[in-house]
């Protein structure tokens, strides 16, 4: 029998075999993805209540030491204090300037547009914060991959102004918006926006638009133009880089930008900008005498209460003041550089009363606020002679009395006309007028010696501490200009001794330190050293001049000071850093400078 092919079992693609558990029923599904919804929505719910918590803990504690908002209106400041020169023109402002505050009728209407515009164009539409100007901004400085603009609101600005500081911390942004809402709800916008233009910094210690105003255009804030606005709504964003006395090509062109936010806001036709920007100026900014401020304002101390303002009148002549900065600084830039003098100071002072009319301290204020007319202490050479003459005059001696003019040695000393020849026998008038060294010395033995002639410096002024031995005759003790100027004073004004001041509240009453007939011939020789001797380029036609000349040994140190209409002039020229210049003499450029500044002083 034939084989049969057993049975072979067949799997069909319809029939498949699977090894999977059963599918979940569709309520089953429907159940689970109920629990992970109620799951997440109670754990949703739980870390909302634990953030609001959070939140709520993170207010509190940053409120704690919330400065009292109560206080917006009374934000403590330095006091004040504004100089003015002996005609009543502002010279000079320390601490913080406020000026009157303004209620928003006030300010032109320019003003305010302008700080809207450019601060926050939304201000009147948002409730202190503005989502929509915080969007626009983060655009903004994303296109141009740096901040250009910030999204801070004129009441977010308010709150940090009036509450808070600079510093960029959590802490600061929390207590920021706490006080911002604060704002918001206790004050109206217009409230809001005149705080702001009252208070808001705006550079150069001025505080508020119309300090402002005051300090950079000389006009009150309720005069303003729209060109000036433009520029004042501009600083508060970076005041000293947009300050116009220090940089005004920054401020013209963040005037500009003003104008174009203006334009873009609506305020402003193109056309209108555009004839606005054209009249952008600013006033020049008065002369700063910083030397003599400084002084005066340490001199205002006594006379100022605490925490208050004050204006106070000064002794300085402006007119006088900026001859004296121009003559010293030609001197400088011409002569001077040749001559090897990087440096120089001037003083002068009122020969009967002590005020000081001008001060310069130096070459530049703002490279060196050092005052060389009041702190530097040099050697005044023969500047320091009449002081010997005065001494010789007290013991008995007169102008024409003789005196030695000869070789000298005094121990290992030898002490040498600068010229290096002698005269003999000559008058002490003479003597002076040709500033013999030798003869000084020998005035200063016969009239007592060093420490005769040291207290005979000291009654007319001369505070330091002179050197005990006969090179004193030649000067050599350290003496400050603005000292030996006035120590001269006693010469041509009867005799009195004169306290420098800068102030008008300072009077001083006359001190009678040498008798007037001796002051009139100390007042006669030093007319002889302009007329005829080292001191003949310090004369000017027409007037009655006397003075003194002064040189240091190697030329360091070169002096003039002398009288004339009534004040005492005192010039000092050298280098800080005692380098030798190169042959100046006294009788040479500071001869000069106080000629030149004498004819130009009424």
């Amino acid at each position: 029998m034939p084989r049969t092919a057993p049975t072979v079992p067949r799997f069909y693609p319809s029939e498949p075999e699977t090894l999977d558990e059963p599918a979940e029923p569709p309520r089953a599904r429907g159940s689970r993805k109920k629990r992970v919804l109620l799951w997440l929505l109670r754990w949703s719910f739980i870390a909302s209540v634990w953030l609001a918590l959070a939140c709520a803990v993170m207010v509190l504690w940053y409120s704690r030491d919330l400065p009292r908002p109560e206080s917006a209106l009374d934000a403590a400041r330095r006091p004040s204090l504004i100089l003015q020169d002996r005609s009543g023109h502002v010279i000079a402002s320390f601490g913080d300037l406020v000026g009157e505050p303004l209620r928003l009728k006030d300010f032109p209407a320019a003003l305010p547009a302008a700080v809207v515009a450019v601060e926050d164009r939304r201000f009147w539409h948002h409730h202190g914060i503005d989502p929509v100007g915080l969007l626009r901004a983060a655009v903004v400085n994303l296109t141009a991959g740096h901040v250009v603009q910030g999204g801070s609101t004129l009441t977010q600005q308010v709150a940090k102004t009036l509450f808070l500081t600079n510093a960029r911390t959590t802490k600061r942004k929390v207590q920021e918006l706490l006080l911002t809402l604060w704002l918001e709800r206790h004050f109206t916008k217009t409230e809001i926006l005149e705080i702001y233009l009252n208070r808001v910094y705006l550079g150069a210690g001025a505080w508020g638009m119309d300090a402002a105003a005051k300090t950079y255009f000389n006009v009150s804030a309720r005069h303003l133009t729209l060109p000036q606005a433009a520029v004042l709504a501009g600083l508060p964003r970076a005041p000293s880089r947009f300050n116009p006395r220090v940089n005004p090509a920054a401020a013209l062109a963040r005037g500009r930008e003003v104008l174009a936010a203006m334009v873009e806001n609506g305020d402003l036709t193109a056309q209108q900008a555009q004839a606005a920007t054209a009249q952008i100026a600013f006033p020049s900014a008065p002369s700063a005498p910083g030397w003599f401020a400084d002084w005066v304002a340490d001199q205002s101390q006594t006379l100022v209460a605490p925490d208050a303002d004050a204006t106070l009148r000064t002794t300085l002549d402006g007119r006088d003041q900026a001859v004296a900065e121009a003559r010293l600084t030609a001197v400088l830039d011409g002569p001077g550089v040749a001559a090897g003098v990087s440096q120089g100071a001037v003083i002068i002072l009122d020969t009967a009363s002590g005020a000081v009319r001008a001060m310069v301290g130096g070459r530049n204020f703002r490279e060196s606020s050092y005052n060389r007319a009041v702190l530097s202490r040099r050697q005044p050479g023969s500047a320091f002679k009449p002081f010997v003459w005065l001494t010789a005059l007290e013991i008995g001696m007169t102008p024409d009395d003789t005196v030695m003019d000869a070789p000298l040695r005094i121990g290992a000393w030898s002490p040498t006309n600068i010229e290096r020849r002698y005269l003999g026998e000559i008058t002490l008038e003479e003597a002076l007028a040709q500033s013999v060294n030798t003869a000084s010395v020998r005035i200063l033995l016969k009239s007592g010696g060093p420490k005769a002639v040291a207290a005979t410096a000291a009654r007319l002024g001369i505070a330091d501490k002179l050197p005990n031995d006969a090179s004193l005759a030649l000067g050599t003790g350290e003496v400050g200009l603005m000292e030996l100027t006035a120590a001269y004073a006693p010469f041509f004004n009867g005799g009195n001794r004169i306290v420098p001041h800068g102030l008008d509240r300072m009077p001083h009453q006359p001190d009678r330190v040498v008798d007037p007939d001796k002051a009139a011939m100390m007042a006669r020789m030093l007319g002889a050293v302009v007329n005829r001797g080292t001191g003949r380029a310090a004369s000017v036609p027409g007037r009655s001049v006397a003075g003194k000349t002064g040189t240091t040994q190697d030329f360091r140190d070169a002096w003039f000071v002398g009288s004339t209409k009534g004040v005492l002039i005192g010039v000092w020229l050298g280098n800080d850093d005692n380098e030798p210049m190169k042959a100046v003499t006294g009788g040479g450029l500071p001869a000069r400078l106080f000629h030149d500044i004498a004819a130009s002083i009424d």
